[in-house]
Formats: structure tokens, C-alpha cells, sequence
């Protein structure tokens, strides 16, 4: 059964009307953002209702929701079959390019809207830095850097000459306009397949003299791209996702693994693609490492190439026995859902070609399909089957559930209880309008916001000085961490040469390390959270104190809650490659160069302080510095928000004159009952 076959026009990218299920397993991203939706009306009817101050604070929580794109990074083996995985997760068969450039470190972030037919919106490049740049074609990356320190003269030779021929082709390319580029980035209001191939995709080499202009313009501009954005409409998606194809963590000059680790920082939830004939083998460490600083409910393993298998059904027992006791042995998320499927047939059912499907795939899929479904008469259109067998459908229910529990809820919660806070206090308003002078307070307006100015300068301050303290603490066991490593390390080289001598290559696992800095980070981690948790609730009760001074029982009703502690990203920088993580190679290398027990030690020292110092830089500065903005920053919102209500609150004492008569009206009973039905709204989802 052939499907049939369209071409978008704009993009000549291959796309078909698909299964008709194609958004299974995302009905709870639907319903999320049918919440979603809901909650912004809310919002849009409590600005109309609001104080100009609370109106700015609303606004804010709009443009909050309204942005709100969960992203799901996308980790793989080389071979994989990745980016085949990601094209048929947005429903577009020839999406992104399969031969991408490895020269290349390109994070494709493919941010995906909503809609019933599919098209490109617009496209956005950006190169690297002059001290990228300089850094690679310098030193050689990281790896060359590495060499250089292990005294490889041999392996730098060769990187040396891979750089000086790439640029020297990106400078045949680029002409004049080579070094102006740097840092710069191209914008497009579309893309297409020659554009994605200009810009991130290996094209021939480079001739000067071709008399066909457009074949050389692939991959013009691939060497120095270290990032790519594309934005288009979907029709997987109920609600809008980023998704990131990351360039993986194996590259002749190490500099993919940094851009992967920046990636997977930027995101909560991974997709880390295996292939089935290969399931985190040895030769996967690097990677291993990278999920291992995940944790379980960050992670989502896609087994692909399942169509490769001659009996899948049995082999994928073996083959998911045998990842977890890898994750399990390297310390990794052992409950990280797995999930097994083929993104070769989802394509083939995207392009409507499958019919044209290989014979031992087409077998493959027979069988799976005879071992889930047994001998059971089978009415279901054959797209609609395979497209299910494919996993796509269970890949997307995952990411849905994950994606709302993870990221959405805790959204829409925080908006909510946000608005809720603000709702109520117009209430107040209304409340200290009319009981006029009922109250009498032992505080003036104007002294209130001074009040209010010093709650707020004296929480931001006791943040800021108790995280740094704490951070301080941290960068102490940190230092020490790292100083233990390298004396444990040093003792174990000596020990070696003593009872082995110099014939025989010295290994050592740098595990512990990662596993001492771990635990210092989680520690870290925890105690920051719980600082921020009693610096959040200790200004809730502040500034409740203070608006009871001001306004006594008109403000009881005003349902304020302190902000919730921000959740601490995962120290994905620990399974960033060290010397050590080489063994033999490097190190044999390293070896052969060095003689003497004393040059040993001291040139063991000196090659592992080098080699470690950006791989400290991350963890002491990097990851607390991500830390310490979203904890600031979710207090000063909150405080934000507290300054708005007081000043609503101020600005209607100010009115109070009158109002009596005022807020008798029908016209007030009206506001009351919208804002009633406003709040009920706004509580469902704050619960």
C-alpha cells in the first residue's frame, strides 16, 4: 500500500499526509495546552480588572507563558540514525541532512509550532568567535592541546595538518569575508535544503575554477557554523517543543563535546539514541558519561535500528538487559525508560514509500509485528501499523508525559499562584477602599514602601551573601576533591613503577574524581535550594507583616506563596573528556616520552592540573553560576510582584475618599463576580 507522496514547494523537502494518528501518544501535551490556553485567558481578564502596577506584573506572567518552549535534547552514537529519529519526530521525512559535516560543531535547534500544515518560517546561523576559531586552528582544540601536553608530537603533526587544509578550503570559500564572519550570525525568513547544506552540511571540495557555482555552495559556510535554529510549523506537536540535534561528543578536535554538554544543560529532558547492533558498547564511554550525570527522570533511551535485527523480538531483551547492567556498572539512571523502534520505517511511512522498504527491514518488521500481535486478524491500515511499530508513537507519549510533569506543571503552577496572589489582593483593594477608616495603621503609605524597598534590598542581599558563602564552601571541597585525586593518582603511578617498573604502561580510572566532585555538587545543590527556601519563605513573611501594618484585615485575604525553589541542573560538565579517559593511546604515548620515577610523578602533576583546568572552571564557576541566576531571579520576580500589589494597594487608600458610593454600584458587583470566576480559574491550576 503506497501512501501518497507530496513536495513542499517552498522547501522541495519530501513530506505525505502521514498516518492519521500522527500525533499519537501526545495527548498529554494536548491537554496541556489546553490548560495552557485557558490559564492565558485568565490572565487577559485579570489585567482588565487590575491596578496599573499589577498590570506590568501581569503582563509579565503572559509573556512568561506565552514563551514557555519545553526542549528535548537529542544525544546519539555516531551511526545511530539520530537525525533520522528527529526528522520523523517532526513529521517531515527529509528534514535535516543525515551527512552532516564532522568538522562541524553544529547544535540544530529545531523549535516546532503547532499547526495543520506543515511549512518553514525562518532560519537563524551562527558562527563561532574569533577565539573558537583561534583555538582550533591554533592548538587544535581541546585534543590538540591534549597532545601537545602529552608530548604526541606525532598525533599533533596530523591534527595540524587536518586544520591548516580545513582552513585553508574555508578560506578559498569565504574569501575576504572570512574574518569578518566570525561571531556574526545569518538570519532567513526560510530555509530549504540548500540552505541547511550551505550551512551545515560537508560539501565537495572546494574547486575554483567549477563552472557549477550552486554544487560548491554546499557546505560554504559549514567550517565555522557552531550553531544552526530553524523554526517551523508541525504537525506532531499539539503545543510548541524545541528539539536539539546535538553534533554528539566524538570529534576529531573535541569541540562537539562542549557544545553537547552546553546543550544538554539547556534542557531537562535527552533523547539519547542507540543503535540496536551496538547498544553502549566500550566504545561509548564518552557518551555513558554524559547520561551517567543524568538522572533517571531526565532520561529517555531510543533504541533505534530495530529494522536491522533478524529476530527482534527476542533480541530486544537481551539487548535492554545488557543497557541497563552498563548504566547500572557506571554508576548511570538505571530507570531510565527505554524504548525500542525504527526510525527507517517511520520514514518510509512519512514518504509513503513502504513498499520500497529492504527485505531483511520488511522481515523484521513481520516479525515484531506477528510476536506483539500474535496470529490476531489484522484490519488496521498498513501505515497506521507500522507507524506504531516504529515506536514513534510510545517515543512521543514518553516525551509528552515527561515534558508536562517536568516542565509544564510546575509552569503553569508558578503562573498561577503568581496571578492568584495578585487576584485576591484586588480584593483587598477593594476592601480598604471601602472600610475607609476602620483601620487605623501605626505606619504611613510612604513608610510602607520604604519598608517594602529595604524587605526587598536586605532578602536579595542575604541570597546573594548566603550563596556565596556556600558556593565559596563548595569551590574549598571541590579543590580538595580534585587535590585528592591527583595525590591518590600519584601514589598509585609510584606504586606502580616500584612493583612493575617502567616497561609496563600505567592506567588509572579517573571515576573518582567525577564521583568525588558528584557528590560535592549534590551536596552543594541541596544546600542551596534549602537556603533559598527559607531566604523565599522568610520574605513571604515580610512583606506579609508588612501589608498587614499597613492595611490590616483588608489584606487577609490575599493569598500570597513564596516562589518555589527552582530545581538545580544536572553536572552534565563531569562527563566531559579528561586525559585519562584515553588509556592506552595517550597514555602509552605519554609513557614512552617520560623516564624516571621523579619525572613521572612531576610530569603526571603537571599534564593532569593542565588538562583538568577547564574541566574545574566548569563545574566551580559554570554550573554555580547557572545556579545562582535562577534562584535570584525567581525572588526578584516574586518581590516584583509584591511591590505591584502594595502599590495597588497604597493607590487605593489614596481613592478611599468616596468610595463608598462608588463600589455600591451594579458596575461593582459585575468586577466582583468576573473576578470570582477569574480566581477559580486561576486556583485549579495553582493547586
Amino acid at each position: 500500500m503506497n501512501v501518497e507522496v507530496k513536495f513542499d514547494p517552498a522547501t522541495e523537502i519530501r513530506s505525505s499526509s502521514g498516518p492519521s494518528r500522527l500525533r499519537a501518544g501526545m495527548e498529554t501535551l494536548a491537554a496541556f495546552a489546553s490548560d495552557a490556553q485557558e490559564l492565558e485567558l485568565a490572565l487577559k481578564q485579570l489585567e482588565q480588572i487590575t491596578g496599573s502596577d499589577s498590570r506590568k506584573s501581569l503582563r509579565r506572567l503572559q509573556k512568561e507563558l506565552t514563551s514557555f518552549e519545553p526542549s528535548v535534547t537529542v544525544l546519539g552514537q555516531v551511526k545511530a540514525g539520530k537525525t533520522a529519529l528527529i526528522n520523523a519526530m517532526a513529521g517531515w521525512a527529509d528534514l535535516l541532512p543525515s551527512d552532516v559535516n564532522p568538522w562541524t560543531s553544529v547544535v540544530t535547534s529545531l523549535h516546532l509550532t503547532p499547526a495543520e500544515e506543515r511549512a518553514e518560517t525562518g532560519a537563524k546561523f551562527q558562527f563561532m568567535t574569533e577565539d573558537e576559531w583561534d583555538r582550533l586552528t591554533t592548538k587544535g582544540g581541546r585534543l590538540g592541546e591534549l597532545a601537545d601536553r602529552a608530548g604526541a608530537e606525532s598525533e599533533l603533526t596530523k591534527i595540524h595538518e587536518q586544520i591548516s587544509a580545513m582552513r585553508e578550503k574555508s578560506r578559498k570559500k569565504l574569501g575576504r569575508h572570512f574574518e569578518l564572519l566570525m561571531g556574526q550570525e545569518h538570519e532567513y525568513s526560510y530555509f530549504d535544503k540548500n540552505l541547511l547544506e550551505r550551512y551545515i552540511c560537508l560539501g565537495d571540495d572546494f574547486d575554483v575554477d567549477s563552472p557549477n557555482p550552486a554544487i560548491d555552495e554546499q557546505g560554504r559556510f559549514a567550517d565555522i557554523t557552531r550553531s544552526a535554529e530553524l523554526y517551523l510549523n508541525c504537525q506532531t506537536v499539539p503545543y510548541r517543543m524545541c528539539i536539539r540535534d546535538t553534533p554528539g561528543v566524538n570529534d576529531t578536535f573535541m569541540m562537539r563535546e562542549m557544545v553537547t554538554i552546553k546543550a544538554v544543560r539547556d534542557s531537562r529532558i535527552c533523547v539519547v539514541v542507540l543503535s540496536a547492533a551496538q547498544a553502549l558498547t566500550s566504545v561509548d564511554m564518552a557518551l555513558i558519561r554524559m547520561i551517567t550525570n543524568l538522572k533517571s527522570r531526565e532520561v529517555i533511551i531510543f533504541v533505534n535500528r530495530i529494522d536491522e535485527l533478524s529476530n527482534p523480538e527476542s533480541q530486544m531483551v537481551e539487548i535492554e538487559a545488557s543497557i541497563r547492567e552498563t548504566l547500572k556498572t557506571h554508576n548511570g539512571p538505571e530507570n531510565a525508560e527505554i524504548i525500542f523502534g525504527s526510525a527507517y520505517w517511520a520514514n518510509k511511512v512519512l514518504t509513503g514509500e513502504i513498499d520500497g522498504m529492504h527485505e531483511t527491514s520488511a522481515d523484521a518488521l513481520l516479525s515484531l509485528t506477528k510476536a506483539v500481535l500474535g496470529s490476531t486478524l489484522i484490519e488496521e491500515p498498513a501505515e497506521e501499523l507500522i507507524w506504531e511499530m516504529s515506536g514513534l508513537p510510545r517515543l512521543m507519549r514518553a516525551l509528552s508525559e515527561q515534558t508536562v510533569a517536568s516542565l509544564g506543571q510546575p509552569v503553569l503552577k508558578k503562573i498561577a499562584a503568581s496571578a492568584v496572589a495578585i487576584a485576591t489582593s484586588q480584593k483587598a483593594v477593594r476592601s480598604a477602599i471601602v472600610q475607609g477608616d476602620n483601620f487605623t495603621s501605626d505606619i504611613s503609605m510612604h513608610e510602607i514602601r520604604s519598608a517594602f524597598d529595604e524587605v526587598q534590598r536586605s532578602s536579595l542581599g542575604m541570597l546573594e551573601e548566603s550563596l556565596s558563602e556556600l558556593f565559596a564552601h563548595y569551590h574549598d571541597r571541590a579543590d580538595r576533591a580534585h587535590a585528592t585525586f591527583i595525590e591518590r593518582a600519584t601514589h598509585s603511578l609510584l606504586g606502580h613503577l616500584e612493583n612493575r617498573g617502567e616497561e609496563h604502561v600505567w592506567e588509572y580510572d579517573p571515576a573518582g574524581l567525577r564521583i568525588l566532585l558528584r557528590s560535592a555538587y549534590s551536596s552543594m545543590g541541596n544546600k542551596a535550594r534549602k537556603t533559598a527556601e527559607d531566604i523565599y519563605d522568610k520574605a513571604l513573611g515580610d512583606v506579609a507583616m508588612l501589608l498587614y501594618r499597613g492595611f490590616g484585615p483588608a489584606v487577609e485575604g490575599i493569598e500570597i506563596a513564596a516562589p518555589d525553589v527552582p530545581q538545580i541542573p544536572s553536572p552534565v560538565a563531569l562527563g566531559q573528556t579528561i586525559a585519562l579517559d584515553f588509556n592506552d593511546k595517550w597514555w602509552s604515548m605519554w609513557w614512552r616520552r617520560t623516564r624516571g620515577y621523579k619525572a613521572f610523578a612531576k610530569q603526571f602533576r603537571k599534564l593532569i592540573s593542565a588538562e583538568t583546568e577547564d574541566f574545574m572552571t566548569q563545574m566551580k564557576d559554570v554550573q554555580t553560576a547557572d545556579i545562582r541566576k535562577a534562584l535570584s531571579v525567581e525572588l526578584e520576580h516574586f518581590l516584583q510582584e509584591q511591590g505591584a500589589i502594595l502599590n495597588d494597594l497604597i493607590s487605593g487608600q489614596h481613592r478611599k475618599s468616596g468610595a463608598q458610593e462608588l463600589f455600591n454600584t451594579t458596575d461593582h458587583a459585575r468586577h466582583s463576580q468576573r473576578l470570582d470566576d477569574v480566581l477559580d480559574t486561576l486556583r485549579r491550576y495553582a493547586r
